[in-house]
């Protein structure tokens, strides 16, 4: 089975830190996946530079089996592509879904 998604060779640095050191990940379809860290471990980022949030300084991306970068939030959702992030303000008079949809 083909990956829909692979980050491979991910790195970030900011001045001081660096973020990401050669990170992969495959993302399959049908699939559930969990990013798991400490605090630190750069889950964020890695998310981030899968959005096109921050740009990457080494690595690719590859979606639907093309080499592909985001210029942000936008053009990765335009490919099926979001994150929630864990700050989420929830509307309590809606549903988890609607919630969930809300900042698609």
């Amino acid at each position: 089975m083909e990956a829909l998604l692979q980050l491979k060779g991910i790195d970030k640095a900011f001045p001081g830190v660096k973020a990401l050191s050669g990170a992969s990940l495959n993302v399959y379809p049908g699939r559930v996946m969990a990013l798991v860290g400490e605090n630190g471990a750069g889950k964020s980022t890695m998310m981030k530079v899968l959005t096109g949030i921050y740009s990457r300084d080494a690595g690719s991306l590859l979606w639907l089996g093309k080499e592909t970068t985001f210029n942000g939030p936008k053009s990765s959702q335009e490919a099926g592509i979001g994150i929630i992030h864990q700050e989420l303000n929830l509307i309590p008079q809606l549903t988890i879904a609607e919630n969930i949809f809300l900042r698609s």
